[in-house]
């Protein structure tokens, strides 16, 4: 199998949502465990990064369920795409354009993060497309 039909493989999207789970996951515990320690190095405030922490918790659970599925709906798989999308975007925002003026370190993070999500976000996209003709 060569790299361009590995999206179309059966377990393809539910392998992204599982590493996407994780990474979420992994990132939800660093937001809300180390928001004081991150805030003052990253200049955010503690209640966004906790609260960035929060909110991936419920993503979470619906990505890993979703990985746990056979055939997980493609509608649903279309919705976590389309949230890893808002997050890039609401990522660069926070970076760049947002009310807060972050350090380089947390132009860095911010930025660091939103990458790995753009890259789940593509790698599920590209699943999606790889996969619209195949019936369920």
């Amino acid at each position: 199998m060569n790299l361009r039909q590995m999206p179309a493989h059966p377990r393809f999207l539910t392998r992204v949502l599982l590493i996407d789970a994780i990474a979420s996951g992994a990132t939800a515990v660093l937001l809300i465990a180390g928001a004081d320690l991150l805030a003052p190095l990253l200049q955010l405030p503690l209640g966004l990064l906790r609260g960035a922490g929060v909110v991936l918790v419920p993503f979470v659970a619906l990505v890993y369920g979703l990985s746990r599925q056979a055939t997980p709906p493609r509608s649903a798989i279309a919705v976590v795409v389309a949230v890893n999308f808002a997050w890039v975007v609401a990522s660069v925002w926070v970076a760049f354009g947002g009310a807060w003026q972050p350090s380089m370190a947390g132009v860095g993070f911010v930025l660091a993060q939103a990458a790995a999500v753009l890259v789940f976000a593509d790698l599920g996209w590209l699943g999606l497309r790889a996969t619209r003709n195949v019936p369920a």
